[in-house]
């Protein structure tokens, strides 16, 4: 399969404003696609379609909450109007929590399915008949935890697990239709989602989380992901840490267990 050229192409991308997405975006508008930087309005959207237009990518910032909806629709109609159709499609946003399965409400899991699942799904849902007639891509940006149990990240856990069946099955309804499905999984890496973590009753925290290996960075990512999407791979996993839990908790569960746990329990220790 020739590589995918990505000239001229439009890339939507969702939790677009900062951290892997404006990296995700850096990058696919170096190599000429025009981008849609997709996030809540809440979110610093002018200022980063500023920054990429000053860096000559074609941009347009389109204010959306993914978890609605009817609001879906109307999101993709705007990128449709400014770049004539959809090309790629990168489902980025996310939301975390850390904290004990026990204590955590139940209204946290559903907020973390809200955003991680079924925003993805709204969003692939009504990109779809782009994608098939102009034989597109879909990326999905999963995680470690979609590979690996993460302790006091059961919810977060489950959403990327979700994640995978999801698109990893419809890759397999969609392929021969032309459309390729890649999912990316990377490990700790420097961004904006820690600030968006939820607590067990639903509250903001503000300890930082424990890491794993040396942080990754999200320019980083975003050159791993753009090289799988040419070269159509299926499923991206970054960082040594990253390739190591996923082979170890497949090979030896109960060791990856043992030192996971080490890794991370403090968190809820000291919360």
């Amino acid at each position: 399969m020739a590589p995918r050229d990505f000239n001229g192409k439009a890339v939507v991308i969702t939790g677009g404003a900062g951290g892997i997405g404006m990296a995700l975006a850096r990058a696919f508008g170096s190599v000429g696609s025009k981008v849609a930087i997709i996030d809540l309005a809440s979110s610093p959207l002018r200022e980063a379609q500023q920054e990429l237009e000053a860096a000559g990518i074609e941009a347009v910032a389109v204010p959306c909450d993914i978890t609605a909806r009817d609001h879906v629709p109307h999101a993709m109609d705007s990128v449709r109007s400014a770049f004539g159709g959809i090309d790629v499609l990168i489902n980025n946003a996310g939301i975390a929590h850390r904290s004990a399965f026990a204590e955590t409400k139940p209204e946290v899991f559903r907020r973390v399915m809200e955003v991680n699942l079924f925003g993805a799904l709204h969003c692939t849902q009504v990109c779809l008949p782009d994608l098939i007639e102009r034989k597109g891509l879909i990326i999905a940006v999963s995680s470690i935890a979609g590979l690996a149990p993460l302790y006091g990240r059961s919810g977060y856990a489950a959403s990327k697990h979700a994640m995978h069946g999801l698109f990893e099955s419809l890759g397999a309804e969609v392929a021969e239709l032309g459309v390729g499905v890649l999912m990316v999984c990377p490990s700790f890496v420097e961004t904006g989602l820690e600030g968006r973590t939820l607590g067990a009753k639903g509250e903001r925290i503000e300890r930082p989380r424990s890491k794993v290996g040396r942080l990754g960075h999200p320019d980083d990512v975003a050159k791993d992901v753009l090289k799988a999407a040419r070269t159509g791979k299926k499923r991206l996993v970054l960082t040594p840490v990253g390739k190591t839990s996923a082979l170890l908790s497949r090979l030896a569960p109960a060791l990856y267990e043992r030192l996971m746990i080490r890794s991370l329990r403090s968190e809820l220790e000291e919360t």
